[in-house]
């Protein structure tokens, strides 16, 4: 009876709990420490790299741009956070002020721990003139405006208690900026953007929430069948935490949502950071100059097989000029030309000979780094389209070749130093520990019409860590709120609990406007900073 009483008047996990006086101070150390190791970092590698200082100005557009990059990282820590640690929390397995410091760590090491993919596959969507130009007026406007607009919209929903996608924000406002600077310069809007990947991308974006509705629902179901054990499935018990090895468990996938939350989310801010430090700091990171001792002799023979490959046996009379201009048009229009594979194997033999003319990456002298580092992505990003490209009928031979040699202009350009791992890690980290409160009431409270049970919270973990990690090894940026805020829905679907419709309706209004308003608010953006700048 008085259990049943306690049961009756339990009101939910205590959430006003802070992180007292030593971890504030230890909070604000932190952020010190972090600002003052991203200054410290890029000063070394410029003086490393042959420069004696930075001038003035465009030191200080790098530091803000580096700010709000680390602010945007900040603010996806603490509104996606809640969807590692909400259920955690609502099951009593961690106290809330514990969980999101355990997050915030496994945050931390899955950002450090990350290959990369991710980031590229991020800028990859970017236009491409842009990018080449990312050090000019219109690459700060781009940086900035793509950010802000992130930011914005994150702390909009963020405000409102509304789980959003910061995966679908950054893209919305990648677009965004893509057609603005197609419109800007007289060109249709679907020219500014490689919806080659943005439907790839946005494929997954759209996938991913329909998988966690439906897996989750099935694991709770295959769980109630397979595990007898009514505990699983009865609501927590005034404030007491789960038997040991449910909370065992959810403590499991709470480490493994933070730890595929760091991996995925964190890298998206990796590829931005690296744009801003290529645009302002070109010598010192423009060209990885720490490839292995044997890269450049690999980069030698992988160009001539790419350029046979592509050749086709003929010697093209074409000059490197305008083999440039050429490739350039064919990833800028999308238009396979006749000449295309003739225009890029020029291209392939003038990289080839300014790396043989300075010996290696790290010898290529500062006056040519940005030359050398620009021919090299269009290059890449040349054969990524050339090798899918259907008009284009290359064999799997001749496909395997320019591949390989893809690979090795890869390698000299697409990296990305310690110190940036750092410095989000820190950002992502830190992001968790604040902020939370919001998002975390609604995952727990408002998505169902009961109260969260252990194998539920279980559940929707297990199927969000697992589909995380897998898009993370594909390469494919995944919404970690959609993913886990679905897998509670669906778990409460299954189990017949109902779902609070208002909160259902503003989930489903979210995701439906963050790709258009985050669209048009990094395109305005970009057309008042072009304006600026």
């Amino acid at each position: 009876m008085n259990a049943t009483i306690a049961a009756k008047n339990y009101e939910g996990p205590e959430l006003d709990k802070g992180l007292g006086l030593a971890g504030q101070l230890g909070f604000g150390a932190a952020i010190l420490a972090a600002i003052a190791y991203v200054g410290y970092s890029v000063l070394a590698d410029a003086s490393s790299a042959g420069m004696s200082a930075i001038a003035v100005l465009p030191f200080l557009l790098l530091f803000l741009a580096l700010i709000i990059a680390l602010g945007f990282e900040f603010v996806n820590g603490f509104h996606d956070t809640a969807n590692a640690v909400a259920t955690v929390i609502y099951t009593n397995a961690m106290p809330a002020n514990v969980a999101v410091v355990w997050s915030g760590f496994f945050n931390f090491l899955g950002v450090l721990l990350s290959s990369g993919a991710v980031a590229f596959g991020i800028v990859s969507l970017l236009p491409v003139e842009l990018i080449l130009q990312v050090g000019s007026s219109a690459g700060f406007a781009m940086v900035f405006a793509l950010l802000i607009a992130a930011i914005l919209w994150n702390l909009a929903t963020w405000w409102l208690g509304i789980p959003s996608s910061s995966s679908h924000t950054l893209i919305g406002s990648i677009i965004g900026v893509g057609v603005a600077n197609a419109m800007l310069h007289g060109k249709s809007g679907t020219a500014g953007v490689d919806w080659t990947k943005a439907t790839e991308i946005g494929q997954a974006l759209l996938v991913s929430p329909l998988i966690g509705f439906g897996m989750a629902a099935l694991l709770f179901l295959a769980m109630k069948v397979l595990i007898r054990n009514e505990a699983l499935y009865q609501e927590p018990k005034d404030g007491l935490p789960p038997p040991f090895w449910i909370r065992g468990l959810l403590i499991f996938t709470c480490t493994g949502v933070s730890f595929a939350h760091g991996s995925n989310d964190g890298q998206k801010g990796m590829g931005l950071i690296m744009l801003i430090l290529i645009g302002t700091v070109p010598t010192a990171y423009a060209l990885n100059r720490a490839v292995p001792a044997g890269y450049t002799d690999e980069f030698h023979v992988g160009a001539d097989a790419a350029y046979e490959a592509l050749a086709g046996g003929q010697t093209p009379t074409i000059q490197p000029a305008q083999a440039r201009g050429a490739v350039t048009s064919y990833i800028a229009d999308k238009t396979y030309q006749p000449g295309t594979p003739a225009a890029l194997a020029v291209l392939v033999r003038d990289i080839d000979r300014q790396v043989d003319e300075y010996g290696s990456l790290a010898r290529v002298p500062a006056a040519a780094v940005e030359n050398v580092r620009n021919d090299m992505y269009l290059a890449s990003e040349a054969i990524k389209r050339l090798a899918k490209d259907d008009a284009a009928g290359l064999d799997d031979g001749r496909k395997a070749a320019v591949n390989g040699f893809k690979a090795s202009l890869d390698a000299g350009t697409r990296f990305i130093p310690t110190w940036v791992k750092v410095a989000v890690a820190f950002a992502l980290g830190l992001g968790t520990m604040v902020g939370w409160k919001r998002i975390v009431v609604t995952v727990g409270e408002k998505i169902g019409k009961s109260h969260l049970t252990y194998a539920q919270g279980a559940s929707a973990e297990l199927v969000a860590m697992g589909t995380i990690f897998a898009a993370d090894h594909l390469g494919l940026p995944v919404s970690t709120t959609h993913v886990l805020s679905s897998g509670v829905a669906g778990t409460m679907a299954a189990n017949r609990s109902g779902l609070q419709m208002s909160t259902v309706r503003n989930l489903l209004m979210a995701w439906v406007l963050t790709l258009p308003v985050s669209i048009l608010l990094a395109g305005g953006l970009y057309a008042v900073f072009s304006k600026i700048f």
